[in-house]
């Protein structure tokens, strides 16, 4: 039968992501087959899998470190949130329903059997399934029915390392007091636990580890200090979205309430010459940047609100008169067209709204969600492209005859007469060296080549040694038997 671990967290956001990613990777570097698995899992920033549905792109980033293309059983329940109080429910890959928090929570309970189908299935022929829990097993309220911490675990018997985070402060208080809140049989599943985003001198902590485990009885596996790299991997989470300063080009990037799929970003931050600067609500678009991306959104329409809102369409016009330039990638796509046509009420009730007008291009949306890995060709350069699409709605006009993509024998994309504004549905596209290279050469600036999948690996080899030096591997892998 295949070893199982879980990674859970003490609260949100204490890197179990990260964690399981360094750990796929220490013990594939040892010969251990190696695939991770998250029951449930809420974010927009998702991946296209190689069999044809989404998962979220933290468990993408896991099968890299693992050695594997992404399919839909990593990540067999994916909640995208589309309102403060509602999200779209993917289901093994496809679109399941659109649900309240409230509905979801009763419903929940009937996906355990698909969670299960495709951890048996994850699980085959491998030596080691990663699992990685959502939130935190304290909140107790939310346990019954739950898919994704110690529902989960009892069901499968996956024995569970419990995290704290020290960075926030009261990690002691986070660790026993979620031993002191949870049901007998649940933290029976608990078999050892590890401190995450140390900084200073891990020794200071000792007597709290010691305490830790004398009032847990749970196996103590390691402090491990902050991994000071970390921004070199992709990011999965909203929250960890932040600007980094690097080189003379300046990139401006205005936060949407549903940004989605943001890992367009992750190889511009990681090129030497490039600085990414995000804007948050009540800012202005920066008058010295070179780059205006509008990234991608999970509700097109009502980030378009959101975006005039702040003044951003006046300080785009702004933009452009200085000489700047503009990339919309697929919902940002859409919103610099002069019109989105929703008479069906995908995204909300039925509309029609002006765009930003920058584009002579309108969208419909449409039902049906394209989802798709896809290999293009930058047609100035002819450089090569790999991407995805995830997107609803046909987007079509006279810009569109100016396609600077040619993706799969068609064009794809569409430019203003000056050049200055384009626009595109592919995903993923910087990650592309060469094409990267050549389009910031469009801006007029120098650009030094970066190898960016190199720099991943790099990073994942540096997290796995960080693990193995501070966590015990040995230990973990005894507590999965």
């Amino acid at each position: 039968m295949t070893k199982a671990i879980m990674i859970q967290g003490a609260g949100s956001n204490v890197g179990k992501s990260m964690l399981v990613a360094g750990i796929a990777r220490a013990c594939v570097r040892r010969g251990l087959s190696v695939a991770p698995f998250k029951p449930q899992n809420m974010s927009n920033n998702a991946a296209v899998t190689t069999d044809g549905g989404e998962i979220g792109r933290a468990q993408a980033l896991q099968a890299l470190a693992c050695g594997l293309d992404p399919v839909v059983d990593m990540n067999p329940v994916l909640l995208k949130p589309e309102t403060d109080i509602g999200a779209q429910v993917i289901v093994q890959g496809k679109r399941f329903a659109t649900m309240k928090a409230r509905d979801y929570g009763k419903q929940k309970a009937k996906l355990l059997p698909p969670v299960l189908e495709s951890f048996d299935r994850i699980g085959r022929d491998r030596d080691l399934v990663i699992v990685e829990g959502a939130g935190s097993p304290a909140e107790v309220n939310l346990r019954a029915g739950d898919i994704a911490n110690m529902g989960f675990a009892a069901a499968a018997n996956v024995p569970v390392i419990l995290v704290g985070d020290i960075d926030r402060g009261g990690v002691i208080a986070q660790l026993v007091g979620t031993h002191a809140v949870l049901p007998p049989e649940d933290e029976r599943l608990i078999k050892g636990f590890a401190i995450n985003k140390f900084r200073g001198d891990p020794t200071l902590f000792a007597d709290g580890m010691d305490i830790i485990a004398a009032r847990t009885n749970w196996a103590p596996l390691g402090i491990i200090p902050w991994f000071a790299d970390a921004w070199k991997l992709p990011a999965e989470d909203v929250m960890d979205i932040a600007s980094r300063k690097g080189g003379a080009i300046k990139i401006a990037v205005p936060r949407l309430n549903r940004i989605a799929n943001f890992d367009d970003l992750d190889p511009l931050t990681a090129t030497p010459d490039v600085s990414v600067e995000i804007i948050d609500a009540g800012r202005p678009l920066p008058g010295d940047a070179d780059l205006i991306i509008i990234p991608g959104s999970k509700s097109t329409i009502a980030d378009l609100a959101h975006f005039k809102a702040q003044g951003w369409d006046v300080d785009l016009q702004a933009h452009l008169r200085r000489g700047g330039h503009v990339l919309g990638i697929c919902g940002g796509y859409q919103m610099l067209g002069a019109e989105i046509i929703d008479d069906d009420g995908i995204e909300g009730p039925p509309s029609r709204v002006a765009g930003l007008g920058l584009l002579d291009v309108r969208t419909i949306m449409v039902p049906q969600k394209r989802l798709a890995l896809s290999n293009a060709t930058y047609i100035p350069t002819n450089d090569a492209v790999t991407g995805y699409e995830i997107h609803i709605g046909q987007t079509e006009g006279p810009d569109c005859d100016r396609a600077w993509l040619s993706l799969d024998g068609r064009g794809e994309g569409a430019t203003s007469p000056d050049g200055r504004v384009m626009g595109c549905y592919l995903h993923g596209l910087f990650s592309a060296d060469a094409f990267r290279s050549a389009f910031l050469r469009n801006l007029g600036k120098t650009v030094t080549q970066h190898d960016y999948a190199a720099g991943v690996e790099t990073t994942l080899d540096a997290l796995a040694d960080h693990l193995e030096s501070h966590m015990d591997i040995d230990q973990l892998l005894r507590l999965a038997d």
